[in-house]
């Protein structure tokens, strides 16, 4: 995992970026999706970003924090037909773009450039 998210962070030009990444169950996620978005079911990935806030600026490269519901994971990757490890790099990719301030609920123009965006950080992990 540890070189995935290398690959991931020096393909956006930020090589020295940290973050931190966890694995959680459905329980707990659904907790914080309900603590800070206020929908009270679990969901597949959230981001913490370290970027916005009062003090962005104190420690530039840590993005912040992707929190990934594995069991949602599965069941997505499930649904979709491929294997977790797909599923967990998307989510990884998608946690990621929204510590960098990428959010598709923005609206059609945001949507579409993260996706791109998406696609493109996928094919470096599979080259």
């Amino acid at each position: 995992m540890r070189k995935r998210l290398r690959i991931l962070l020096e393909s956006l030009g930020l090589p020295d970026a940290e973050l931190s990444v966890s694995f959680v169950g459905d329980s707990f996620m659904r907790t914080l999706n309900r603590t800070y978005r206020r929908i009270d079911r679990p969901t597949d990935v959230l981001s913490f970003s370290m970027q916005e806030g009062a003090f962005p600026r104190i420690q530039p490269d840590v993005l912040g924090d992707i929190v990934i519901a594995v069991s949602v994971a599965a069941r997505q990757a499930s649904a979709a037909g491929h294997d977790l490890h797909c599923e967990i790099d998307l989510l990884l990719i998608h946690g990621l773009l929204h510590l960098l301030g990428y959010d598709h609920e923005r609206g059609r123009r945001e949507d579409i450039s993260m996706k791109r965006k998406e696609r493109a950080l996928l094919a470096r992990l599979s080259a």
